[in-house]
Parts: C-alpha cells; structure tokens; sequence
C-alpha cells in the first residue's frame, strides 16, 4: 500500500462542489481517503486579478503506483471540466491537484517531480497539509511539515472556508 499527500484547490465555477466531486473520484480512482484537512480559502498565488481559490490537502492509501496516480488525477482534473494550456503560468481552474509527496520517495522526470518543488514555499498548501500530518518529514528538506509551515515567508492571507451551503 502507498501513500500519498495530494492538494486540491481551484478557483472557477462552484469551487466547493469541485473540491467535493474531486474527493468522490479520487476514493473511486485512486483509494481510500485516510484524511483530510478542512477547506481554506486563499488568494491566488503568483498573480493578481485572480479569484480565490479553495484548496485542501488530503491523505490518501492507495495500491497504484505513481505513474498510475498522476495518470488519474489528470483524468479527474479533465473530467471536472480542467482545461491545461501550453505555457506554465498560473492559470484560473475549476480543480487542480498536486502530489505533494508519494511514500517518501522522490521522483524528478519530466512529467512529475515529488515532493512537489514548491510547496514549502507556499501557506496555502502548509497549512491545511499541517492539519493533516505535521510531523511528516520532507524527504528532501529533511524538516517536518510544522516546521516549514513555521519558516515560511510567504505572507498571503489564508482563512478557514465557511460554506455557502
């Protein structure tokens, strides 16, 4: 059995249902859900004029292997209406979701990298997967997640979602 810590969030359309149909396909997909963090709402990262964006961190078991995973989260992400440009700036989307890390392994080829390159960087992904497992240990960074949640100098608001249903 792997494990693996993905981020959900997006900022088109009902960014609620989204977050919640992704998690329906990923238990049907990809495995079971062994926790989740609460939904947060946070300012778009690396552009201006952007919605917020909803983002949730998740810990899933499942038996596929890695390239079985990210084959998986791109069909849900295509399937829930993800459109991917060519260039790679930072885009609207009604889903995204990011491996941030697959049993302790890194991966680093062309289409995947794990740990995710840039999430130690980034609140929005820190501190709902510090609700999750804050004793994780970066296997690259060789720091817990709380950690670098504590060290983080990213400075954009991130406050807990209240549901509009």
């Amino acid at each position: 059995m792997n494990v693996t810590y993905l981020c959900l969030g997006g900022n088109i359309g009902d960014r609620e249902k989204a977050i919640y149909l992704a998690l329906l396909e990923i238990s049907q997909l990809v495995g079971e859900i062994t926790s989740q963090s609460k939904i947060y709402e946070t300012e778009a990262w690396g552009v201006e004029n952007h919605q917020a964006y909803l983002n949730q961190c998740v810990e899933v078991k499942t038996l596929l292997s890695v390239n079985e995973l990210i084959t998986a989260l791109l069909s849900i992400e295509q399937h829930l209406g993800r459109i991917r440009s060519l260039n790679e700036v930072y885009e609207p989307r009604t889903i995204d979701i990011d491996i941030l890390f697959y049993n302790q392994e890194v991966i680093d080829n062309e289409l995947l990298k794990v740990p995710h390159p840039r999430l130690h960087l980034r609140k929005f992904v820190l501190i709902p997967l510090n609700e999750i497992c804050s004793n994780y240990l970066h296997p690259l960074l060789n720091t817990t997640i709380f950690n670098l949640l504590s060290h983080c100098e990213d400075e954009s608001e991130v406050k807990l979602f209240k549901s509009e249903r």
